[in-house]
């Protein structure tokens, strides 16, 4: 008995506990902080561990010596490059086979959760998708690992910010926290973290997330780096300084890389479809097939890239050989991609990028040797412009050359280019490859920016149901006796069948010049918007648009687009108001405002 009520005591009081952690963490933002160090050591670690477990995969199976990278190896045996892909592509296979066949919907990425479900992520999908990254680059399949390592740090970070119940956009904000961590453990490059959360994750800079998401990249880049060193850290010896006659050339590189961006973006969709006959379950065998009969040209096409990227840094390499590897390179991520494997391609447009600027400074030294320019200098603009023109996010890609080569010069011009490149990019097409993914399936968003209040903020949750009513066939004066005027700001007319027919608004009905005519009229003669209505599932933003353009005071809500039943009605006034007051806490967050 005495335990019982001592287990009751103990229970009560660490509820009292947890209440009060909680109304810290939602009085200020400083009380952030803590908790983000520690989402951010905890992707720090699970960071490094997926790296290990990849690296371990490409020794045991490629045979490869421990301390060297798989694309960087000379060579690989031909059975273990088409092999290890089809193996690895067949269990993915079978793993999306089981989920459709269960009508399990798919999982949902850190973007796509801040901006449209206001940070929340299952845990479960974010561990289920690392899993099925670390499978895919695991076994040779050309993407990298960054999906997965954002995925598993967001996904620790949503299940933090739901235990301690933060509101939207300080859930939003640790979600970004998560990748933050996971991107600065990866590359050792904690502003590099800091500013691809901002800039991809939580889709604004704003000064009350700046210090949790340094916090947490730190914490991350900290953690990998006790434990063993970023997977993917690069160093760069020391870059000579870049002179004035030289930015035009890189800005001319800088736009070559915005067009191969956006072709490699376009181009996403037409290898899909080139696997889209296939049995679900064998389109990752073929496509492994195909990326494991390029390694066997170049092992360089494997996996993410990044020792084959420190490989060619500082070799010297003919055109043609560099052409070579960037048209199988590219072709390798979109049919990995296309058939089913899972994984980013943040390091392989870095080491597509890199190529690139080889490329692009040989041929220049070819044409003009007065025009030259420093082959490493080209190599980290094409590197950076490149993965701003996929991935996005000019300044994330500036402070990773910045960490990189710890040279302002070489920063400032590469800065330059990912400007141009962002510029080119967003005009001429408008979506990075994460935003452009999720078009496909159907969604408009194009970036993080939280979304997903407006189209919460549906007619529906906006509308009153207690809608006025009158037959078509009552009389002005029979409505006038029913309602008062003020009671309400119209009526809605129905015919015979309850459907919608129009509405009329009290002070029109109310009007002197009907009065001597009121017995003898019958309402449906003032009857406005007989066409115009709206539905349940409208956001407030496009009621507001049919608002604007029939320019009325109020509007009937039917059933659906295939009845006219009345369920409700809405105010323009009052949809307005809401409009308004959501932005409004929007903006507070994004300012860092308590809301």
């Amino acid at each position: 008995m005495f335990a019982r009520i001592r287990h009751l005591t103990d229970r009560k009081g660490s509820n009292r506990v947890m209440v009060r952690l909680r109304a810290l963490l939602r009085s200020n933002e400083f009380y952030l902080i803590p908790l983000a160090l520690v989402i951010g050591t905890l992707a720090g670690a699970v960071v490094t561990l997926m790296a290990h477990i990849a690296q371990i995969a490409h020794v045991v199976i490629y045979g490869i010596p421990v301390d060297v990278h798989l694309s960087a190896h000379a060579s690989v045996s031909p059975w273990a490059a088409l092999i290890a892909p089809a193996l690895g592509g067949l269990s993915l296979g079978i793993m999306e086979w089981s989920r459709r066949r269960m009508k399990i919907s798919n999982a949902v990425d850190p973007i796509e959760a801040n901006a449209l479900r206001g940070g929340n992520l299952s845990m479960r999908d974010s561990v289920i998708v690392s899993s099925q990254t670390l499978i895919s680059n695991g076994c040779g399949a050309s993407v990298g690992l960054e999906a997965g390592y954002t995925q598993i740090g967001s996904g620790i970070a949503s299940l933090f910010g739901k235990f301690f119940n933060l509101r939207r956009n300080d859930l939003r904000l640790m979600v970004g926290c998560g990748a933050a961590a996971a991107i600065a453990a990866a590359f050792g490059a904690p502003i590099t973290g800091a500013f691809y959360a901002c800039e991809l994750i939580v889709g604004v800079y704003s000064v009350g997330s700046a210090a949790p998401i340094l916090a947490a990249s730190l914490a991350g880049a900290l953690t990998a780096q006790w434990l063993g060193g970023a997977p993917y850290s690069l160093e760069i010896p020391k870059v000579s300084a870049v002179g004035v006659e030289q930015y035009l050339a890189l800005i001319g590189l800088a736009l070559i890389t915005s067009g191969v961006g956006i072709a490699v973006m376009r181009s996403s969709p037409m290898f899909e479809r080139l696997f889209a006959w296939l049995p679900i379950w064998l389109r990752p065998v073929i496509g492994g097939l195909i990326v494991g009969g390029f390694a066997i040209v170049t092992p360089q096409v494997l996996a993410a890239g990044h020792g084959a990227m420190v490989l060619d840094l500082f070799h010297d390499m003919t055109i043609g050989l560099i052409a070579l590897i960037i048209a199988l390179k590219v072709t390798a991520c979109l049919v990995s991609l296309a058939s089913g494997f899972r994984g980013g391609l943040f390091f392989a447009s870095l080491f597509v990028g890199s190529l690139i600027g080889k490329f692009f400074a040989a041929v220049l030294l070819l044409i003009s040797p007065n025009f030259a320019i420093d082959p490493l200098v080209a190599m980290l603009t094409g590197m950076a412009t490149l993965g701003v023109a996929i991935v996005g996010g000019p300044l994330t890609m500036s402070f990773l050359v910045l960490e990189m080569t710890r040279n302002v010069d070489v920063t400032a011009v590469v800065l330059a280019g990912c400007i141009v490149t962002s510029i080119c990019v967003r005009f001429m097409f408008g979506h990075s490859f994460s935003t452009w993914r999720l078009h496909l399936r159907g969604e408009t968003i194009r970036s993080a920016n939280d979304v997903g209040w407006l189209r919460n903020l549906t007619v529906e949750r906006l509308m009153r149901s207690d809608v006025g009513k009158v037959p078509s066939t009552t009389t002005i004066a029979a409505v006038r006796r029913e309602f008062a005027l003020g009671s309400r700001p119209g009526i809605v007319i129905v015919n015979n069948s309850d459907e919608y027919v129009g509405l009329v608004l009290l002070p029109d009905l109310f009007s002197s010049d009907l009065d001597t005519i009121a017995d003898d009229i019958q309402v449906i003669e003032l009857a406005r918007l007989i066409d115009i209505v709206l539905i349940p599932e409208m956001n407030v933003k496009s009621a507001m648009a049919v608002f604007d353009e029939a320019e009325a005071e109020m509007l009937a809500v039917v059933d659906s687009t295939d009845s006219r039943k009345v369920v409700g009605f809405l105010t323009e006034n009052f949809a307005r108001r809401r409009y308004v007051e959501e932005i409004d806490k929007a903006t507070r967050g994004v300012l860092g405002a308590l809301s």
